[in-house]
């Protein structure tokens, strides 16, 4: 039987190259995004392996149910990959704005501890796996970067989470990609690092045997 993945933040960019990926490995994948228009074509181009599901990662009820549908479709969850985040367009603390903060804060921590309350539940039945998509920034210091402390909140949580996973054969693994060619920036990046990258680096932590706990995966350009 084939294995179960959700993925937040699935519409561009490293969701949806995790989640062709994830397919082309033979997994199911619940693709979880708001823009439905983008995440209904993604499906389209997996095939009948994927569930496109429009939900807003910092509320609770639709993230719920999306869960929930999910796990009726495909009987299970075996892995819930938390991609979804943003940042800000005024750097700095001085000059920035606290309703982009305030939007940030909910969809990079907020959203990002939903996916794991909600998901534990079916993780418990699967000794699942939570993967979550953290950042250069939540390892370095950043002149004033809001962004940068939420990922910061992102790593510490997700050892955290893996320490409590680990109590009943479920883990956690913290993505930390450096620079990647999407959407994030104005301008595109074709020497740095590929969403591609990335869904390899996906894989490859939820492909280990259940005697190794992969807790991160640090990735940085090659250029």
């Amino acid at each position: 039987m084939a294995k179960t993945l959700v993925i937040t933040g699935a519409s561009s960019g490293i969701g949806a190259a995790t989640a062709k990926a994830a397919a082309s490995a033979g997994w199911n994948v619940a693709l979880l995004a708001r823009s439905q228009d983008k995440i209904e074509e993604l499906a389209r181009t997996i095939g009948d392996t994927a569930l496109p599901i429009t939900c807003d990662v910092t509320n609770l009820d639709e993230l719920e149910k999306a869960l929930s549908t999910t796990a009726e479709r495909f009987g299970g969850i075996d892995a819930l990959y938390a991609n979804a985040g943003m940042g800000v367009e005024k750097a700095g603390v001085e000059n920035g704005d606290p309703q982009q903060w305030h939007d940030m804060i909910h969809v990079n921590i907020l959203g990002v501890l939903y996916a794991a309350k909600l998901a534990i539940p079916y993780l418990k039945k699967t000794k699942g796996h939570f993967v979550v998509t953290g950042s250069k920034a939540g390892r370095d210091t950043f002149k004033g970067s809001v962004y940068s402390a939420t990922k910061h909140f992102v790593h510490g949580f997700g050892e955290n989470l893996a320490e409590e996973m680990r109590e009943w054969g479920g883990r956690a693994t913290v993505i930390a990609p450096g620079m990647v060619d999407t959407a994030f920036f104005d301008e595109p990046k074709p020497t740095k690092i590929q969403p591609e990258d990335v869904a390899n680096a996906v894989l490859f932590a939820l492909g280990q045997p259940k005697t190794a706990s992969v807790r991160e995966i640090y990735i940085m350009p090659n250029d």
